[in-house]
């Protein structure tokens, strides 16, 4: 890992934004999809996928996952993140994608027929842009970079 991640990224991380992630596909190719997730306290990325999901899979066979992560508010702010898979769990009492589905929607998972995973990743580098701070000149800054 490049830098940790400062503070106003992980107060950004704690909010349930609009996310997509990138796995990579057996042929190379990147594959993504938009997802849920949340950051722990100790900086870690929770996902949690269908057990059938070809992603999961995707991430047995290569741990190496990219995610974008965009503020609610503007697109013009977000944090781009280079991830590795530390951890696939089952989540047999659905507890974590309860979490998550409260997260993002206010209640509980509905479909209790499937079989959940839980994928933890560690921040491995980060991009960070927020168009809404500018230089003197203008121009948009990159709020930080670490790749």
């Amino acid at each position: 890992m490049n830098e940790p991640l400062p503070e106003p990224l992980f107060e950004l991380l704690k909010a349930p934004n609009p996310a997509v992630m990138a796995t990579v596909r057996g042929d190379g190719s990147p594959q993504t999809v938009a997802t849920w997730y949340d950051i722990e306290p100790d900086r870690t990325i929770l996902l949690n996928l269908d057990a059938e999901r070809v992603r999961l899979a995707q991430m047995r066979r290569r741990p190496d996952v990219a995610m974008t992560v965009l503020d609610e508010h503007t697109w013009y702010r977000h944090v781009s993140l280079r991830l590795r898979v530390i951890a696939i769990t089952e989540d047999d009492d659905m507890r974590e994608i309860d979490r998550l589905s409260v997260r993002y929607l206010g209640v509980p998972y509905q479909k209790r027929d499937q079989n959940r995973v839980n994928v933890r990743l560690s921040i491995e580098s980060w991009f960070a842009w927020d168009a809404t701070t500018f230089r003197e000149d203008g121009t948009a800054a990159p709020m930080s970079v670490t790749d």
